[in-house]
């Protein structure tokens, strides 16, 4: 070893548990002195400058306009021949490791950067996840790299730096180094409900992280990797490590991870829930306790404080956990609990948004869509960037979480994605500077309604689709007063008519209603409540209630008429609403503005935030 390499000791395993006759403590160094980059040399002609390093100038690019050669250095030479600055004023200042590294080399020039590094060895070598090993024959050793990640808050300021030793999960051979790899996490449209469920109750929603989460998996399969990069052992020649517990990156990892949470749930006395994988219930002395989980992320929330706290401690003596608090910050949605209501909002990802599609600044319109806009796909317009205006769609989806007001219009525009034209950007740009004006817009949920008033409302358009003359069906439910699911989608088989239509559109809006439903009843232990939807379209609602067939209904595929079925069980209830109070013609067709801002207060959209 080298008087500049770092030394990391930790315990690997205990003793004699690794193979080839290796110690009982694994002895990593980081190599910073050797490095992958090429050679560097001085430019003929060049003068020596002392601790200045000149890279191979670029072919073709050798000499300037006047023919003087030029000369490239490296960033990290800059940086180690440059004295630092001090006594700065300047707010503005951007430090270079603000941004990710893109190699090992660059990464072991910054403090940070190689310290996060050596967490991530830590908490390797804690976890007891490799052994030192000989590769037995047969067998190929997957190759390892590092990913370096900078996390931010919602203001943008850094937070954490993060280095994660990934696996080559794809030279992965399925059958051999792998099986099975699914692993169930909570819908989003289940934690809203979670939320809205607790803001009824008035109970307290926490969030609990798992640290390094994927290294807790224990793994099936004999599965081989090469030494990290960069990191030496001594006696390591020649020899690889053998995972005893799952790394980022294998195939396997994100279902050996559910399967030892789902395992460690079970003993504390949670029960799976059999409609949503990733939620779990515990009914105790203390009350009722709910827990939904994405990967790594734990929801909580209970009718008892205490209960929380006490999970929390259990959680915590079986896995190395980070205890935030009050949910405040989850998969990019900022949540705001306070006494009486929770409004959850993406104001943070919409400027990201914009300043993405450089929209930044724009002037602010009222509606997201133009009344009676026709897009077609054989459009003469000219062609657009198809990556830039997929990578927008692909954010304003994510962004229909907490704005179910532009779900129609980002629907439209979606289905434009194969050949885009310069008429579906301008609709694009509409919607984007609808968002300008709206950053702080989002979902409210409030103390109002019982648990058991589940509402919905299904509405349809007919043959809106200029191409294939297909309709877009709308639907939305409400938990109380607070909208738990919203969808607007185009509907798989072309309508005869708007009474075809509303009943298709009336079909799969009581399976989304059974559904939410029957998680209820098992979320809080109570007989499944009757679902209530409500339709504008009277000859739908006859349809659905008739088993009669006539010459304009005979036609229409035998799977539609399951919603009679439940309706002759009592399962659902069909109402009609008058079209002025229907709350799902948001979904379903591009509005006015006076009619749009009605409908949007109307599903409990508001401003949450203020500049």
């Amino acid at each position: 070893m080298t008087e500049n390499s770092e030394n990391v000791t930790e315990n690997a395993a205990d003793p004699g548990s690794q193979s080839g006759g290796s110690p009982s403590q694994i002895q990593w160094s980081v190599d910073t002195e050797s490095s992958n980059t090429p050679g560097l040399a001085t430019p003929p002609g060049s003068p020596a400058v002392q601790g200045v390093e000149f890279a191979t100038p670029p072919t073709g690019e050798s000499v300037d306009s006047e023919g003087v050669p030029m000369r490239y250095r490296l960033v990290s030479n800059i940086f180690d021949t440059t004295d630092e600055m001090t006594n700065l004023e300047y707010s503005g200042v951007c430090y270079f490791a603000a941004e990710e590294p893109r190699s090992v080399e660059a990464a072991l020039n910054e403090q940070c950067w190689r310290e996060a590094m050596v967490v991530e060895m830590d908490s390797i070598q804690a976890n007891k996840t490799w052994e030192l090993s000989i590769l037995p024959k047969g067998h190929k050793a997957i190759g390892l790299k590092w990913v370096f990640k900078v996390k931010k808050d919602p203001n943008g300021i850094v937070t954490k730096h993060k280095a994660r030793l990934v696996a080559k999960g794809y030279a992965q051979r399925e059958g051999v180094d792998f099986e099975e790899v699914f692993a169930p996490v909570a819908r989003i449209e289940t934690v809203r409900l979670l939320i809205a469920l607790a803001a009824l109750k008035g109970w307290q929603v926490h969030h609990m992280d798992v640290k390094s989460a994927f290294l807790n998996g224990d793994l099936r399969e004999e599965v081989y990797v090469q030494l990290p990069p960069r990191f030496v052992v001594k006696d390591g020649s020649g020899k690889v490590l053998k995972l005893k517990k799952a790394l980022y990156g294998l195939r396997q990892a994100p279902r050996a991870w559910n399967a030892r949470l789902d395992s460690e749930l079970v003993k504390l006395g949670f029960v799976r829930n059999p409609l949503e994988h990733a939620v779990y219930r515990r009914l105790g002395k203390d009350g009722l306790l709910l827990v939904g989980v994405y990967v790594d992320d734990l929801v909580i929330t209970g009718s008892s404080n205490t209960s929380i706290e006490s999970f929390k401690k259990e959680m915590m003596s079986s896995f190395s956990m980070s205890d935030l608090g009050l949910l405040s910050y989850y998969l990019g949605i900022q949540v705001d609990q306070q006494v009486g209501k929770t409004t959850l909002c993406q104001s943070s990802y919409t400027l990201r948004i914009l300043e993405q599609a450089g929209m930044s600044g724009c002037n602010p319109c009222h509606v997201p869509m133009e009344n009676r806009l026709k897009l077609s796909k054989n459009d003469k317009s000219p062609p657009v960037d198809k990556t830039k205006y997929r990578s927008i769609i692909g954010s304003l989806r994510y962004l229909v979480n907490t704005q179910p007001n532009i779900a129609y219009a980002v629907g439209i525009v979606s289905r434009y994605m194969e050949e885009p034209r310069g008429s579906h950007w301008a609709a694009v740009k509409q919607i984007l500077r609808y968002l300008a004006g709206t950053v702080h817009y989002g979902v409210v949920y409030k103390r109002l309604g019982t648990a058991d008033s589940l509402v919905g409302y299904s509405d349809s358009d007919l043959a809106g689709d200029v191409d294939d003359r297909k309709s877009t069906s709308g639907s939305v439910f409400l938990l109380g007063t607070s909208l738990v699911t919203w969808v607007s989608q185009k509907q798989w088989v072309v309508a005869l008519s708007s009474c075809e239509a509303e009943y298709i559109a009336s079909v799969n809006a009581v399976c989304q209603g059974i559904w939410l439903s029957r998680l209820l009843a098992e979320l809080l232990d109570v007989q499944v409540p009757k679902v209530r939807l409500l339709v504008d379209n009277k000859s739908a609602i006859a349809l659905s209630k008739n088993p009669v067939h006539h010459d304009r209904s005979k036609h229409i595929d035998t799977r539609y008429h399951f919603v009679r079925d439940c309706v002759d069980r009592g399962e659902v209830d069909i109402d009609h609403v008058s079209t002025t109070e229907q709350l799902a013609d948001i979904l379903t067709k591009a509005l006015g503005r006076a009619r749009f801002v009605e409908l949007r207060q109307q599903l409990g959209v508001v401003e949450v935030q203020q500049d």
